[in-house]
């Protein structure tokens, strides 16, 4: 007789899960609360992320196929986590379940009381809890829905084996829809006759408006998410966001979630495929080739710079660039690590690029996580305007150096010569002057704007939480605010001075092993902001552990820590295994104290021991 119980929950660490607590309460419900009891007998996978986060809404997204393959055992909970002050504002989470279609659970966790309770330090954050409330899995980043997936169907064989498993309907309750004209519209683009073209997001279409931008003049893509080429009607699309005006007379799409540029025929609309497959780029991928044939991920926005059309790469934190004449798609800037580095463009860091607009000189870029105005010269160097980084943010105006913006999706280049920020999470449009460098503020009161575009005289704003695009006139002098800065809520970790041992704890997943077959197949990445507070152990190497020297003078600062490692199935005869890229950045505040760690753990994938 053989033993029915499943090998691994033999082997598997349990560790008893915390309760779920959140003083914004839960979404998604039907204005029920919910506590874990009320999820015993179901697995329970919790998904930290904030919406800020592109990693985050990739994983939103990751999770849809494991959600509809499980809907009777599996309950995603999603934990708003955030990392901005206007993502603490529940009206403002509420939108954002809306806007990316999350169709699970959600528990608002403004204070990250829940975040504290699991340990998290990173976003995302999957964690997977047993039908018996104990935590058995624990991911951080991207692209471990595959492991998950293996470990549910493990669970799922033994609790029914041992009767704890429990099936049914889950907690999810669909919100009613609210019949606006847009809903939570991205970017916008004035077409040669006057009326205005908008990417509405939510209901992954394109609707081009009159010139009073609110009557529907027509409406491009079926309104389901989909990848289809095609007529008007036919043609679907994914979250679409940036738009930009080709030479042809052709506009060309950012198509986000589909990680692809999409070619929109004015006069036809017909839809094409510009670049991209419908895959999103991953460590090891083409970084150039024919533009269907090379993976993107999450493009935003897109303009016209220089011939070729330039392509803020959220998804990766760099730029890219199409060739309309060659059919060519390659990096144009960027190292797909995140952060805020100036310089010549292959060495430059950005921190989710999200809105673009050229000048003949230059590539203006808003650099949504560092809150920060950037540009871009024809020599293809990087030169930030505005911001410091990723964990400064604020409202605040006057010169350059000490003003703050706060998570930026738009920018505009005006006719002074000037350029106006679409400040997303401040709710205004902003203004930075080159010739003066100063910043200033043009108006308040709009609710996440995301991008405003030149009609004659006025600016037209896509306010996308209020659905509309909203006319200002340009003002000769701007309105006063008084300047607040903020930092992120974030909970700085104590660490000692002087020795600190970083460990990224990885575990390939049940079935396969990591990949050595051209070499290590692991590597780690570590910087600090101020650099100074490194004073060994900075940059990239194949170890995931690696002692560290911190400057007992340096009180504070960010560890910047970027992970990779690659794993394939274990069966040997499969002369083809499948193969997979777990990959995070962590940028971890710490705080110099004698009382604080020698030891910093960061789980990249399983539990620290």
């Amino acid at each position: 007789m053989t033993d029915s119980t499943p090998a691994p929950s033999r082997r598997r660490a349990r560790v008893r899960a915390p309760e779920l607590i959140g003083k914004g309460g839960w979404l998604n419900t039907g204005g029920k609360q919910y506590s874990l009891a009320d999820l015993r007998g179901r697995i329970v996978v919790l998904d930290f992320w904030t919406f800020c986060c592109i990693n985050c809404l990739h994983v939103v997204d990751e999770l849809r196929e494991l959600e509809a393959r499980h809907r009777d055992t599996v309950v995603v909970v999603g934990v708003h986590s955030p990392k901005f002050v206007h993502e603490a504002d529940h009206a403002a989470v509420a939108d954002a379940v809306e806007r990316y279609g999350v169709e699970h659970p959600v528990l608002d966790d403004p204070e990250l009381a829940t975040w504290k309770q699991y340990a998290v330090r990173a976003w995302p954050t999957l964690v997977v809890i047993d039908p018996e409330g104990y935590v058995v899995a624990q991911h951080a980043g991207e692209g471990h829905v595959h492991a998950i997936e293996r470990l549910v169907t493990e669970l799922e064989a033994e609790h029914a084996a041992k009767g704890t498993l429990r099936r049914g309907d889950g907690p999810y309750v669909a919100p009613e829809p609210e019949p606006t004209v847009l809903r939570f519209p991205g970017k916008a683009l004035l077409l040669p006759g006057g009326t205005f073209l908008v990417s509405d997001t939510t209901r992954h279409q394109l609707v081009e408006l009159a010139q009073d931008g609110e009557s529907v003049v027509r409406r491009i893509g079926s309104g389901a998410r989909g990848f289809a080429d095609g007529p008007a009607d036919a043609a679907s699309f994914n979250e679409p966001q940036g738009l930009a005006l080709l030479d042809d007379g052709s506009v060309v799409v950012a198509d986000t979630v589909n990680h692809a540029l999409r070619r929109l025929h004015l006069t036809s609309g017909e839809v094409g495929t510009l670049a991209g497959t419908g895959r999103q780029w991953m460590q090891g991928d083409a970084r150039s080739g024919p533009a269907r044939e090379v993976n993107l991920s999450s493009p935003w926005d897109v303009a016209l710079f220089g011939g070729r059309v330039w392509i803020a790469m959220a998804g990766v934190h760099q730029l890219w660039a199409y060739d309309p004449v060659s059919g060519g798609v390659a990096v144009a800037a960027g190292t797909t690590n995140e952060g805020l580095v100036d310089g010549p463009g292959p060495e430059a860091w950005f921190a989710q690029p999200s809105g673009l607009a050229a000048t003949p000189e230059r590539l203006w870029l808003a650099d949504s996580e560092t809150s920060a105005l950037r540009w871009v010269d024809l020599d293809g160097a990087v030169h930030t305007a505005v911001g410091t980084g990723l964990f400064d943010f604020g409202h605040r105006d006057g010169p350059a150096a000490q003003a703050l913006l706060q998570h930026p999706l738009g920018v505009t280049a005006l006719p002074d010569g000037s350029v106006a920020v679409s400040d997303t999470y401040n709710h205004a449009l902003r203004r930075f002057d080159p010739a003066t460098g100063e910043v200033t503020t043009l108006a308040t009161d709009l609710r996440e704007p995301s991008d405003a575009v030149l009609a004659g005289d006025d600016i037209v704003v896509v306010e996308s939480a209020r659905h509309r695009l909203t006319r200002l006139r340009l003002p000769e002098e701007a309105v006063r605010v008084a300047g607040v800065a903020h930092r992120t809520q974030r909970a700085a970790t104590e660490v000692a001075p002087g020795r600190l041992q970083l460990d990224v704890i990885f575990e390939a997943p049940a079935g396969q092993k990591l990949d050595t077959r051209y070499g290590p197949s692991t590597r780690l990445l570590v910087s600090s902001t101020p650099p100074e507070l490194l004073t060994h152990g900075e940059g990239a190497g194949t170890d995931l552990s690696r002692a560290l020297e911190l400057d007992p003078t340096v009180p504070e600062g960010v560890l910047h820590v970027s992970a990779m490692a690659a794993s394939c199935d274990d069966d040997p005869a499969n002369e083809y295994p499948a193969c997979h890229v777990h990959q995070q950045d962590w940028g971890v505040p710490v705080r110099l104290t004698e009382r604080g760690t020698d030891r910093l753990p960061l789980v990249l994938a399983g539990l620290d021991a």
